[in-house]
């Protein structure tokens, strides 16, 4: 079986999308499958209207398990020229994690890209998203790599590749087929290590531990898909059971 990494990871991370679990579905959740969870996000704007949401957020922090407000949020708030009420609500909330991202509103990159230095300043693990949720808006390959370069470079620990929470868009097309070719070619400038690849379907899952093995961080999991996903990363799954046993 391949070698797989443990928590706390640097890499080989698996992001749960959580789009409104209650208290005692977290519970049950990490009862099963806190091992194979790194870090968890709120999905777009859910945060604003969980109820109870600090009591929820207490509860993945007593599992020692960050969490992240989706970038949606982020934008919702910078659109209305209220980031640094944003930064307000991050810090009442404890938050340590921060995603930014241009998915919905269209931001300069220039300026994206001081969004990030300034929160990293802050003191916030910025992960920023690359890529557009509109499916007209489709940017060539060079440009993703630009753009994942300067967000690296102005502070950002991890950069997403844009899929939404469907995995029809950005680094796939409309039928969730992965562009093959736009993400080799991000990959012969970006360490893998670095970037978080959106897959919440099965099959955009398999693609990805078959091209970068089973220590790839994959991102918008569904909670239930998390020990499926734990099984297939080291072989334990009809899908990658012969994926690695000649290496």
């Amino acid at each position: 079986m391949p070698e797989r990494t443990v928590v706390p990871r640097n890499y080989g991370i698996t992001m749960v999308m959580d789009k409104g679990l209650s208290i005692p579905e977290v519970n049950n959740f990490l009862s099963i499958a806190r091992p194979h969870v790194d870090i968890i996000k709120l999905g777009f704007g859910t945060a604003a209207v969980t109820p109870n949401l600090k009591e929820k957020l207490a509860v993945y922090a007593a599992a020692d398990l960050p969490v992240y407000f989706g970038g949606t949020l982020f934008e919702a708030f910078l659109v209305r020229n209220q980031l640094d009420d944003y930064i307000n609500v991050l810090k009442e909330y404890g938050m340590r994690h921060v995603e930014v991202s241009d998915g919905s509103v269209t931001i300069p990159h220039e300026e994206k890209c001081k969004y990030i230095t300034r929160l990293a300043s802050e003191g916030f693990n910025v992960l920023s998203e690359v890529g557009s949720k509109d499916a007209s808006n489709v940017m060539p390959p060079y440009k993703w790599i630009e753009q994942m370069q300067a967000e690296l470079d102005a502070g950002s620990s991890t950069v997403i590749a844009e899929a939404r929470e469907a995995g029809n868009i950005g680094i796939y097309r409309g039928s969730g087929e992965v562009r093959e070719g736009l993400v080799q070619e991000i990959l012969t400038k970006i360490p893998a290590e670095k970037i978080l690849w959106e897959a919440p379907q099965k099959a955009q899952q398999v693609y990805f531990l078959n091209l970068l093995g089973c220590n790839v961080n994959l991102g918008n999991i569904a909670p239930n898909e998390v020990i499926p996903l734990e099984a297939m990363r080291i072989g334990l799954r009809g899908d990658s059971f012969t994926m690695f046993l000649d290496k």
